[in-house]
Protein backbone atom coordinates (compact mmCIF):
# COMPACT_ATOMS: atom_id res chain seq x y z
CA UNK A 1 0.00 0.00 0.00
CA UNK A 2 1.35 3.48 -0.87
CA UNK A 3 -0.31 6.69 0.17
CA UNK A 4 -0.01 9.95 -1.51
CA UNK A 5 -0.88 13.00 0.36
CA UNK A 6 -2.08 15.36 -2.81
CA UNK A 7 -1.92 19.10 -2.17
CA UNK A 8 -4.82 20.84 -0.58
CA UNK A 9 -7.45 22.27 -2.43
CA UNK A 10 -10.03 24.97 -1.74
CA UNK A 11 -12.85 23.30 -3.36
CA UNK A 12 -13.96 19.37 -3.09
CA UNK A 13 -15.39 18.95 -6.74
CA UNK A 14 -12.05 18.82 -8.67
CA UNK A 15 -10.07 16.08 -5.82
CA UNK A 16 -13.91 14.06 -5.91
CA UNK A 17 -13.75 13.59 -9.52
CA UNK A 18 -9.99 12.19 -9.76
CA UNK A 19 -10.98 10.06 -6.55
CA UNK A 20 -14.27 8.55 -9.12
CA UNK A 21 -11.83 8.45 -11.83
CA UNK A 22 -15.22 11.00 -13.59
CA UNK A 23 -16.67 14.23 -13.57
CA UNK A 24 -19.14 14.84 -10.50
CA UNK A 25 -22.57 14.52 -11.42
CA UNK A 26 -26.37 15.80 -9.87
CA UNK A 27 -27.49 12.16 -11.56
CA UNK A 28 -25.14 9.63 -10.57
CA UNK A 29 -26.01 8.38 -7.11
CA UNK A 30 -22.96 6.83 -5.11
CA UNK A 31 -24.05 3.65 -2.90
CA UNK A 32 -22.50 2.77 -0.19
CA UNK A 33 -20.02 0.58 -2.45
CA UNK A 34 -18.51 3.42 -3.60
CA UNK A 35 -18.58 5.33 -0.18
CA UNK A 36 -17.41 2.92 1.74
CA UNK A 37 -16.87 5.31 4.86
CA UNK A 38 -17.60 8.67 6.39
CA UNK A 39 -17.57 10.84 9.08
CA UNK A 40 -19.83 9.69 12.17
CA UNK A 41 -21.87 13.21 12.68
CA UNK A 42 -23.92 12.83 9.39
CA UNK A 43 -26.36 10.07 11.11
CA UNK A 44 -26.74 13.33 13.28
CA UNK A 45 -27.42 15.81 10.69
CA UNK A 46 -29.42 13.67 8.09
CA UNK A 47 -33.07 13.15 9.20
CA UNK A 48 -34.08 9.68 9.59
CA UNK A 49 -36.23 9.56 6.04
CA UNK A 50 -34.06 11.64 4.31
CA UNK A 51 -32.40 9.44 1.62
CA UNK A 52 -29.30 7.73 2.17
CA UNK A 53 -27.49 7.70 -1.16
CA UNK A 54 -26.46 10.79 -2.74
CA UNK A 55 -25.18 12.13 -5.68
CA UNK A 56 -21.46 12.72 -6.37
CA UNK A 57 -22.66 16.36 -6.40
CA UNK A 58 -24.39 15.96 -2.89
CA UNK A 59 -21.74 14.77 -1.59
CA UNK A 60 -19.17 17.29 -2.95
CA UNK A 61 -21.71 20.14 -1.74
CA UNK A 62 -21.47 18.37 1.50
CA UNK A 63 -17.99 18.59 2.00
CA UNK A 64 -18.03 22.19 1.44
CA UNK A 65 -20.76 23.20 3.55
CA UNK A 66 -17.92 23.97 6.36
CA UNK A 67 -15.93 26.29 4.33
CA UNK A 68 -19.51 28.20 3.76
CA UNK A 69 -20.32 28.27 7.04
CA UNK A 70 -17.23 29.77 8.54
CA UNK A 71 -16.04 31.76 6.21
CA UNK A 72 -13.25 33.56 8.41
CA UNK A 73 -11.05 29.87 9.36
CA UNK A 74 -8.30 29.83 8.18
CA UNK A 75 -5.45 27.23 8.15
CA UNK A 76 -2.00 27.52 9.82
CA UNK A 77 -0.67 29.27 6.97
CA UNK A 78 -3.13 31.84 6.69
CA UNK A 79 -5.01 29.78 3.48
CA UNK A 80 -8.19 29.11 2.66
CA UNK A 81 -7.67 25.35 1.04
CA UNK A 82 -9.73 23.35 3.31
CA UNK A 83 -10.13 20.39 1.36
CA UNK A 84 -7.24 17.35 2.04
CA UNK A 85 -7.26 14.45 -0.26
CA UNK A 86 -4.77 11.89 0.51
CA UNK A 87 -5.26 8.31 -2.18
CA UNK A 88 -4.00 4.68 -1.31
CA UNK A 89 -2.83 2.25 -3.72
CA UNK A 90 -2.69 -1.31 -3.12
CA UNK A 91 0.40 -3.54 -5.22
CA UNK A 92 -1.17 -4.80 -8.70
CA UNK A 93 -0.53 -8.09 -7.31
CA UNK A 94 -2.80 -8.01 -3.96
CA UNK A 95 -6.18 -9.50 -4.00
CA UNK A 96 -9.56 -7.83 -4.46
CA UNK A 97 -10.66 -6.24 -1.01
CA UNK A 98 -14.17 -6.78 0.11
CA UNK A 99 -16.29 -3.61 0.95
CA UNK A 100 -15.64 -3.89 4.95
CA UNK A 101 -12.34 -4.36 4.12
CA UNK A 102 -12.18 -0.88 1.92
CA UNK A 103 -14.19 0.72 5.19
CA UNK A 104 -11.99 -0.64 7.94
CA UNK A 105 -8.54 0.94 5.79
CA UNK A 106 -10.21 3.93 5.84
CA UNK A 107 -11.34 4.61 9.19
CA UNK A 108 -7.78 3.38 10.23
CA UNK A 109 -5.93 5.88 8.36
CA UNK A 110 -8.47 8.61 9.25
CA UNK A 111 -7.75 8.25 12.46
CA UNK A 112 -3.93 8.22 11.94
CA UNK A 113 -4.54 11.42 9.66
CA UNK A 114 -6.13 13.22 12.27
CA UNK A 115 -9.73 13.91 10.51
CA UNK A 116 -11.27 11.10 12.78
CA UNK A 117 -10.69 11.42 16.09
CA UNK A 118 -13.06 8.66 19.04
CA UNK A 119 -15.44 10.08 20.91
CA UNK A 120 -15.11 14.13 19.06
CA UNK A 121 -18.66 15.00 17.86
CA UNK A 122 -17.04 18.52 17.00
CA UNK A 123 -15.12 16.76 14.39
CA UNK A 124 -14.47 17.05 10.48
CA UNK A 125 -16.36 16.06 7.68
CA UNK A 126 -14.68 13.09 5.90
CA UNK A 127 -15.39 10.30 3.12
CA UNK A 128 -13.84 7.57 1.62
CA UNK A 129 -13.96 6.82 -2.02
CA UNK A 130 -13.42 3.21 -3.26
CA UNK A 131 -14.64 4.10 -7.11
CA UNK A 132 -11.46 2.72 -9.16
CA UNK A 133 -9.60 -1.15 -8.60
CA UNK A 134 -6.71 -1.54 -6.41
CA UNK A 135 -7.45 2.51 -5.05
CA UNK A 136 -8.99 3.90 -1.58
CA UNK A 137 -9.64 7.84 -1.85
CA UNK A 138 -9.80 10.02 1.43
CA UNK A 139 -11.26 13.25 1.42
CA UNK A 140 -12.02 15.95 4.11
CA UNK A 141 -12.79 19.43 5.30
CA UNK A 142 -10.49 20.27 7.76
CA UNK A 143 -12.98 22.69 9.26
CA UNK A 144 -14.43 21.11 12.34
CA UNK A 145 -17.90 21.35 12.88
CA UNK A 146 -16.75 23.96 15.74
CA UNK A 147 -15.25 26.48 13.32
CA UNK A 148 -11.64 25.69 14.14
CA UNK A 149 -9.02 23.96 12.13
CA UNK A 150 -7.97 20.41 12.13
CA UNK A 151 -4.35 20.13 12.94
CA UNK A 152 -2.10 17.29 11.35
CA UNK A 153 0.66 15.95 13.08
CA UNK A 154 4.03 17.45 10.76
CA UNK A 155 5.15 13.70 10.21
CA UNK A 156 1.68 12.22 8.89
CA UNK A 157 3.20 10.55 6.09
CA UNK A 158 5.66 8.77 8.37
CA UNK A 159 2.30 7.50 10.83
CA UNK A 160 0.72 6.76 7.45
CA UNK A 161 3.30 4.56 6.33
CA UNK A 162 3.85 2.36 9.90
CA UNK A 163 -0.61 2.38 9.96
CA UNK A 164 0.03 0.91 5.84
CA UNK A 165 2.41 -1.76 6.96
CA UNK A 166 0.64 -3.04 10.00
CA UNK A 167 -2.61 -2.99 7.79
CA UNK A 168 -0.76 -4.83 5.09
CA UNK A 169 0.58 -7.54 7.83
CA UNK A 170 -2.99 -7.98 9.28
CA UNK A 171 -4.61 -8.28 5.43
CA UNK A 172 -2.23 -10.48 3.36
CA UNK A 173 -1.09 -7.03 1.15
CA UNK A 174 2.15 -6.88 -0.28
CA UNK A 175 4.40 -3.92 1.11
CA UNK A 176 6.17 -1.36 -1.55
CA UNK A 177 10.07 -1.46 -1.35
CA UNK A 178 11.94 0.03 1.15
CA UNK A 179 8.53 0.58 3.09
CA UNK A 180 8.64 4.19 4.54
CA UNK A 181 7.21 7.37 3.09
CA UNK A 182 8.32 9.28 -0.02
CA UNK A 183 11.42 11.19 1.19
CA UNK A 184 10.29 14.28 -1.07
CA UNK A 185 6.25 14.12 0.32
CA UNK A 186 7.53 13.82 3.78
CA UNK A 187 9.95 16.56 3.49
CA UNK A 188 6.88 19.23 1.54
CA UNK A 189 4.44 17.81 3.80
CA UNK A 190 6.55 18.64 7.34
CA UNK A 191 7.29 22.31 5.54
CA UNK A 192 3.77 22.80 5.30
CA UNK A 193 2.51 21.93 8.33
CA UNK A 194 5.16 23.11 10.49
CA UNK A 195 4.95 26.71 11.26
CA UNK A 196 8.22 28.65 11.08
CA UNK A 197 7.73 29.92 15.02
CA UNK A 198 8.20 28.56 18.53
CA UNK A 199 10.83 26.19 16.90
CA UNK A 200 11.29 23.43 20.61
CA UNK A 201 14.29 23.89 22.28
CA UNK A 202 17.21 21.10 21.97
CA UNK A 203 15.82 20.23 26.07
CA UNK A 204 12.36 19.80 25.06
CA UNK A 205 13.18 17.75 22.26
CA UNK A 206 15.17 15.53 24.75
CA UNK A 207 12.51 15.22 27.22
CA UNK A 208 9.85 14.24 24.11
CA UNK A 209 12.14 11.70 23.02
CA UNK A 210 12.06 10.03 26.26
CA UNK A 211 8.61 10.43 26.61
CA UNK A 212 8.57 8.27 23.41
CA UNK A 213 10.73 5.82 24.73
CA UNK A 214 8.02 5.07 27.66
CA UNK A 215 5.33 4.79 25.16
CA UNK A 216 7.52 2.37 23.07
CA UNK A 217 7.95 0.31 26.52
CA UNK A 218 4.30 0.32 27.45
CA UNK A 219 2.95 -0.81 23.70
CA UNK A 220 5.96 -3.55 23.23
CA UNK A 221 4.01 -7.23 21.84
CA UNK A 222 6.17 -9.10 24.22
CA UNK A 223 6.91 -7.59 27.34
CA UNK A 224 4.66 -4.62 27.53
CA UNK A 225 1.78 -4.37 30.08
CA UNK A 226 -0.97 -3.16 27.59
CA UNK A 227 0.05 -6.72 25.62
CA UNK A 228 -0.07 -8.52 29.05
CA UNK A 229 -3.48 -6.95 29.95
CA UNK A 230 -5.01 -8.40 26.75
CA UNK A 231 -4.06 -11.40 26.76
CA UNK A 232 -5.93 -12.05 30.02
CA UNK A 233 -9.01 -10.65 28.64
CA UNK A 234 -8.47 -12.89 25.36
CA UNK A 235 -7.75 -15.72 27.97
CA UNK A 236 -11.30 -15.06 30.05
CA UNK A 237 -13.01 -14.55 26.83
CA UNK A 238 -11.56 -17.87 25.65
CA UNK A 239 -12.77 -19.66 29.02
CA UNK A 240 -16.58 -17.74 29.16
CA UNK A 241 -16.81 -19.19 25.62
CA UNK A 242 -16.24 -22.60 26.53
CA UNK A 243 -19.04 -22.61 29.71
CA UNK A 244 -22.48 -23.98 29.15
CA UNK A 245 -24.53 -21.41 30.53
CA UNK A 246 -26.36 -19.00 28.18
CA UNK A 247 -24.67 -15.67 29.64
CA UNK A 248 -20.91 -17.54 28.98
CA UNK A 249 -20.34 -17.21 25.11
CA UNK A 250 -22.45 -13.15 25.47
CA UNK A 251 -19.80 -12.37 28.21
CA UNK A 252 -16.59 -13.69 26.48
CA UNK A 253 -18.08 -11.57 22.82
CA UNK A 254 -17.72 -8.61 25.58
CA UNK A 255 -14.27 -9.21 26.00
CA UNK A 256 -13.17 -10.11 22.49
CA UNK A 257 -14.42 -6.36 21.85
CA UNK A 258 -12.91 -5.33 24.65
CA UNK A 259 -9.39 -7.05 23.33
CA UNK A 260 -9.83 -5.43 20.13
CA UNK A 261 -10.54 -1.89 21.61
CA UNK A 262 -7.14 -2.40 23.99
CA UNK A 263 -5.53 -3.59 20.37
CA UNK A 264 -6.41 -0.37 18.88
CA UNK A 265 -5.19 1.25 21.60
CA UNK A 266 -2.28 -0.05 21.66
CA UNK A 267 -1.92 0.56 18.11
CA UNK A 268 -2.34 4.00 18.59
CA UNK A 269 -0.18 4.70 21.14
CA UNK A 270 2.95 3.09 18.80
CA UNK A 271 1.73 5.21 15.80
CA UNK A 272 2.64 8.16 17.87
CA UNK A 273 5.63 7.30 19.72
CA UNK A 274 7.25 6.38 15.87
CA UNK A 275 6.04 10.09 15.42
CA UNK A 276 8.30 10.73 18.05
CA UNK A 277 12.01 11.63 17.62
CA UNK A 278 14.50 8.70 19.09
CA UNK A 279 17.26 8.98 21.75
CA UNK A 280 20.14 7.14 23.15
CA UNK A 281 19.91 7.07 26.68
CA UNK A 282 17.49 5.49 29.26
CA UNK A 283 14.03 6.92 29.76
CA UNK A 284 13.23 8.89 32.72
CA UNK A 285 10.48 6.86 33.73
CA UNK A 286 11.50 2.87 33.91
CA UNK A 287 8.53 0.32 33.62
CA UNK A 288 8.72 -3.08 35.00
CA UNK A 289 9.06 -5.39 32.74
CA UNK A 290 5.61 -7.50 32.06
CA UNK A 291 5.88 -10.74 30.82
CA UNK A 292 2.51 -12.57 30.29
CA UNK A 293 1.56 -15.11 33.19
CA UNK A 294 1.67 -18.68 32.68
CA UNK A 295 -2.19 -19.70 32.96
CA UNK A 296 -3.19 -23.06 33.84
CA UNK A 297 -6.27 -24.39 30.98
CA UNK A 298 -9.66 -24.46 32.13
CA UNK A 299 -10.85 -27.73 33.26
CA UNK A 300 -13.22 -29.39 31.09
CA UNK A 301 -16.87 -29.44 32.60
CA UNK A 302 -18.52 -32.40 33.70
CA UNK A 303 -21.10 -34.40 31.84
CA UNK A 304 -23.80 -32.78 33.42
CA UNK A 305 -22.89 -29.48 32.50
CA UNK A 306 -22.26 -28.17 36.17
CA UNK A 307 -18.99 -26.43 37.14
Amino acid sequence: MIVRIRPRDSMPFGPLAEALGRPVSDHEQLTEYTVVARWPGLDHCTPDDEQKTWTSAEWADHLDDPSRWHAFAVSPQDDRRTIWHADIRLHPADRVLTGPEWSEIAHRLARIAGIQRPGDDQGCRWIAVQAQPGRLDLLANLIRADGTWTTQHHRLPALLAVECRRIEAELGLRAPRGGGPDPGQSARFAQRATAPVNRPSPGALDATAQLGGLLRQLTDENTGPLATVRGLVEHTAHRLGRLPHAYGPAAGHQLELIARRLHGIQQDLDATAAALPTAAGPTPFPVRSATRPVIAPAAPAPANGRR
